[in-house]
């Protein structure tokens, strides 16, 4: 194996792979700007040839079906030894799908029964509500997420509102509680 590129943030992963024209991706989901998520998308539209594989510290129960209907083909924690992320590597290079057998198990129990394993309610939110519910976690104020979102803030106001719905949270005190706990359980 050779590492053909390397990228800080979305717009440099993105031109690395229109130059570098990678076998394979290792995407981080926690990118500066646009997702990792949106990064899988960008490359699986654009190049649907490259495999990718997520990368993260991220919680898998949360992340990894999401990277997979994104295009992935894996997630692996950064926590794993190395021997583990070449394995998950080389079984994504040869078409294979990769994810720890407990997510296995998970997701094969969710397409069975059409309900997550643990019946996390964060599960329920999209991708975009997700990033946000992490934001305002991180003490990230409406308007600077709107910001770094590139929305508006009634964008936000509007995803905060969705989001509490879905969480069964009533006030805006109690989502940012929620929102906290959560982030520092998954960072």
């Amino acid at each position: 194996m050779e590492v053909c590129g390397e990228a800080d943030d979305a717009v440099t992963a993105l031109q690395q792979a229109e130059s570098q024209k990678p076998d394979v991706a290792l995407i981080d989901i926690s990118l500066p700007g646009e997702t990792g998520i949106g990064v899988i998308e960008s490359i699986k539209g654009r190049w649907p040839a490259v495999k990718m594989l997520a990368v993260s510290t991220h919680d898998e129960q949360t992340f990894a079906g999401r990277v997979l209907r994104a295009g992935a083909m894996g997630y692996i924690s950064k926590r794993e030894p190395l021997p583990k992320i070449i394995e998950a590597i080389r079984r994504v290079l040869q078409g294979e799908v990769y994810l720890s057998p407990q997510m296995s198990t998970n997701l094969l129990y969710q397409a069975a029964v059409g309900r997550p394993l643990d019946g996390d309610p964060v599960q329920a939110l999209s991708n975009r509500e997700l990033q946000v519910f992490q934001l305002i976690g991180e003490g990230i104020s409406t308007v600077q997420i709107a910001e770094r979102l590139e929305v508006s803030p009634k964008t936000i106001e509007s995803h905060r509102k969705v989001i509490k719905t879905k969480l069964n949270v009533q006030t805006a005190a109690e989502l940012s509680r929620r929102a906290f706990q959560w982030a520092q359980e998954n960072s």
